[in-house]
């Protein structure tokens, strides 16, 4: 990155403001971990920053991961037995064979979308990484909220949950920032949260 594209995106940094969104589902109980961002936005940090997907306990730390488009992700695995990661999304098809520890190069994630992350050993394992197509993003909190700083004028924010009947495709808002909590109810109903289980046995250590 340039020194006047880091002068470029310091100076529309300080044009933002900052925008507190709250999350609910159609029965008004905030939705934790749904992924909010600003469509087309700019990017604000470096493609380098650091992004991990781990495996930990038999699942994948976190459960989802919010990335902007062309971000490099590492996926460490942090348990005593062996793990093989792949993906069949059309955002990014991957595998990482049977390994331990940490493959030797990060997998690198181009193009935009929703990629369901599996394990070919651990069946009931499953992850997400959503690749966002703008650098202003966020995941909500406990209570559904998330703070984004956002630009004057009317925009258009994404936003995705795993719980979605389509992965595929976010909801979207139209909307303004008026630095004033804005509580956005999904138009769907979510589906009932899935109860991973795990084996007892591993035959892979």
């Amino acid at each position: 990155m340039t020194r006047i594209t880091l002068l470029l995106l310091l100076l529309f940094s300080q044009c933002l403001l900052a925008q507190q969104i709250q999350i609910v589902d159609k029965q008004n109980q905030p939705v934790k971990n749904a992924v909010v961002w600003l469509k087309g936005s700019k990017q604000l940090t470096s493609l380098d920053s650091h992004y991990t997907m781990s495996q930990k306990k038999r699942a994948f730390v976190p459960h989802v991961l919010a990335v902007p488009q062309g971000a490099n992700v590492e996926f460490p695995n942090l348990d005593s037995i062996m793990h093989h990661v792949y993906s069949f999304s059309k955002t990014k098809q991957f595998e990482l064979k049977l390994y331990h520890d940490k493959p030797e190069k990060p997998i690198n994630f181009a193009q935009s979308g929703v990629v369901e992350l599996g394990c070919n050993i651990h069946d009931w394992m499953l992850g997400y990484i959503v690749v966002v197509d703008g650098g202003i993003y966020g995941q909500t909190d406990e209570q559904g909220m998330v703070e984004l700083r956002l630009p004057e004028g009317k925009f258009t924010l994404a936003v995705w949950h795993d719980r979605f009947n389509d992965i595929s495709t976010p909801e979207t808002i139209d909307m303004t920032n008026n630095a004033k909590l804005l509580s956005y109810q999904l138009k769907q109903a979510l589906l009932p949260k899935l109860e991973l289980s795990s084996d007892e046995f591993d035959d892979y250590e």
